[in-house]
């Protein structure tokens, strides 16, 4: 609660409350005022990544990548790697 307090200048509700939500959203655990991580970092930036092309692409990868790629040109290497994530991936 004081690192709140001194890094986003939160009030001692404001904590509560913002810790309430993200234990509702299964990110962390309050077991008698001692709180811990539920899930991962890599968890959460995944979760926080799928979110996002779900709210701001209706889902869509492609128009995801589209947009994030822009006119930049990718290496043979991306290109390779990028071809490899989808077989992996591939609905069979």
């Amino acid at each position: 609660m004081k690192i709140c307090e001194q890094e986003f200048a939160w009030k001692k509700s404001t904590t509560y409350t913002m810790l309430k939500k993200l234990c509702e959203k299964g990110i962390f655990k309050n077991e008698h005022a001692i709180v811990f991580a539920q899930i991962s970092r890599e968890e959460f930036y995944g979760r926080q990544s799928r979110e996002f092309v779900e709210d701001t692409f209706d889902g869509s990868l492609p128009r995801f990548l589209t947009a994030f790629i822009g006119k930049k040109k990718l290496s043979d290497a991306q290109v390779e790697e990028m071809k490899a994530l989808i077989e992996n991936y591939r609905e069979s």
